[in-house]
């Protein structure tokens, strides 16, 4: 049984790891304001340093990675909003959070769908088989034909997939630097990507 103590200096460790990135942002020096007596300036540092690493994360998501209460993670990220380190948007039902001024509508929306196990694999397999049929997503993602067609129907409607003739991925350069940019943060089909990905980039000229 861990100790509420052990607890402690669990959370402690999760949060100094991704203060250590968070401090490489706007955020650093906020440690010298009187909220470092309070450790808020280690939970905010560390929300800026987590999501420089997974941007496109939800609420719940930061809140349970970090070992934050629901309050507390409402407070910081919302002091993180005023102090424009951070943004939100709106992705359907979800809440979610970039680095501020980082990523553009089409990146934002992308993070988005490689946040969710079945669009991200549908993306990362048609970046590494541009000639993938729907059948062909469906069995190497083990879900059903029909599940692929919906997904590719809201891809196609975000502007991120286009079915004109077969499936394509729109912008496929600036999806395939997303996946490889945060590849730790989406899994290991991302990380295989990542480490080929000089295999799937195109030069005009």
């Amino acid at each position: 049984m861990t100790t509420s103590n052990g607890v402690d200096d669990e959370k402690r460790a999760t949060l100094r790891r991704f203060a250590a990135l968070g401090a490489a942002s706007p955020l650093a020096g906020l440690s010298e304001s009187a909220a470092a007596d309070t450790g808020e300036s280690d939970a905010r540092d560390a929300i800026a340093g987590y999501l420089s690493t997974t941007p496109g994360a939800h609420f719940s998501k930061i809140r349970d990675d970090l070992q934050l209460g629901t309050g507390e993670t409402q407070h910081h990220l919302r002091r993180l909003e005023e102090l424009e380190v951070i943004e939100r948007y709106r992705d359907g039902d979800y809440k979610r959070f970039v680095p501020a001024g980082r990523f553009d509508e089409f990146e934002k929306q992308v993070l988005g769908y490689l946040r969710r196990e079945t669009p991200r694999g549908m993306l990362i397999e048609l970046l590494r088989n541009p000639a993938a049929t729907g059948g062909d997503l469906a069995a190497v993602l083990d879900v059903s034909p029909p599940t692929v067609s919906k997904y590719a129907g809201e891809l196609e409607d975000e502007g991120l997939l286009s079915r004109e003739d077969g499936y394509a991925v729109e912008r496929p350069e600036t999806v395939l630097v997303l996946v490889v940019r945060h590849a730790d943060s989406f899994g290991d089909a991302a990380r295989q990507l990542a480490r080929n990905a000089d295999q799937y980039l195109t030069y005009d000229g």
